[in-house]
């Protein structure tokens, strides 16, 4: 049964955090509320009470909006001191930042022409209109990529039903730990150590993209790993009427080898993606998650391989495919979600 009445129970830290945003940042619509009240029929010191201020104040809000209407219950233009760098120091700024470089403070007071304004003052008018963070890499891109993704599209629709759709990449990993921001104690700074001698392990995988079934391969950056990686997949559904893996522009993915490979396999199809473009292979979410789960772990060589078994193995394919989310690559139609052909 709903309850008769319902009380607000706030602690008197956030009373006073309400009544500081109606008279900061929610003063025009503490104002709209005043004259809301008015057309209910309060009187000036009822709504006074309510509003907590003097029923003065309540009667000059009332003319106003009487005299100009919802404008007039903004603040109007105040007299005083221009602001420190002019008017329009803010579009400068803006404009500079609009241009790649390392921009700091002690760099836009230099280009902005050395305004007579404090570094503290300069910072704050900075960040009126920008922030601090960290750019992001991006390939450079490849000009047909849009035609490749379309060609990749229009062949999978082509595809018998029951075909096997692989995404394969590969990823590299150090004995030197990955170093993420983690919780710490306070004052306390946690140390890992670091090998004497770095190592790199190639971790080569493939995801198919219905099931979620997961085929992974540790080597090195090399054909033959590769192969290795062919091989598991082409045993991996045998009744299967074709297999289709689809992958960068790798060296190693054009070896000779790898193409006598997969003409040997008439049931098998390597497909390439386009050039430049590593965020269309769904399979590249997956390694983001596999380097967070071995950071900041300073183990030897052979615990660090057994940390990528560990990875795979705690993970089921449906957490797999949920973690890759194939149907938000370009390369799959846009019906693949809802209506797509079963695999074998």
């Amino acid at each position: 049964m709903r309850p008769t009445t319902v009380f607000a129970n706030a602690s008197a830290t956030e009373c006073e955090r309400l009544r500081g945003l109606l008279r900061g940042p929610w003063r025009s619509a503490g104002r709209a509320v005043i004259v809301l009240l008015t057309l209910h029929g309060l009187s000036p010191a009822q709504i006074g009470t309510l509003m907590e201020c003097d029923p003065a104040t309540v009667r000059r809000w009332i003319r106003r909006f009487n005299a100009c209407g919802a404008a007039g219950l903004d603040d109007r233009p105040r007299c005083g001191r221009p602001r420190l760098g002019g008017g329009r120091l803010t579009v400068r700024i803006a404009a500079l930042l609009a241009r790649p470089g390392p921009w700091t403070v002690p760099r836009l007071h230099k280009y902005l022409g050395r305004p007579q304004i404090s570094r503290r003052t300069l910072y704050r008018r900075v960040r009126q209109v920008a922030l601090w963070r960290r750019p992001k890499l991006i390939a450079r891109g490849d000009p047909s990529r849009h035609a490749v993704e379309a060609a990749i599209a229009k062949r999978l629709r082509l595809l018998p039903a029951g075909t096997v759709v692989w995404a394969a990449d590969e990823t590299h990993l150090h004995l030197l730990p990955h170093v993420r921001s983690s919780w710490t104690l306070p004052g306390h700074r946690p140390h890992i150590p670091t090998p004497g001698k770095n190592r790199q392990l190639t971790v080569l995988g493939a995801l198919e993209v219905t099931t979620g079934t997961f085929v992974y391969q540790l080597g090195r950056r090399r054909a033959a790993d590769f192969l290795d990686l062919l091989q598991q997949l082409a045993t991996a559904f045998p009744n299967a009427p074709a297999a289709v893996i689809i992958c960068d522009n790798d060296q190693i993915h054009h070896a000779r080898t790898v193409r006598e490979f997969v003409a040997a396999h008439p049931g098998m199809h390597l497909w390439y993606g386009a050039r430049y473009s590593p965020h269309d292979n769904p399979i590249e979410r997956i390694w983001a998650p596999l380097k967070h789960y071995i950071a900041n772990t300073a183990v030897s060589w052979p615990a660090r391989r057994r940390q990528v078994h560990a990875f795979f193995r705690n993970r089921s394919p449906s957490q797999l495919l949920t973690t890759a989310a194939p149907w938000t690559s370009p390369w799959f139609p846009t019906s693949y979600r809802q209506n797509f052909w079963k695999a074998a």
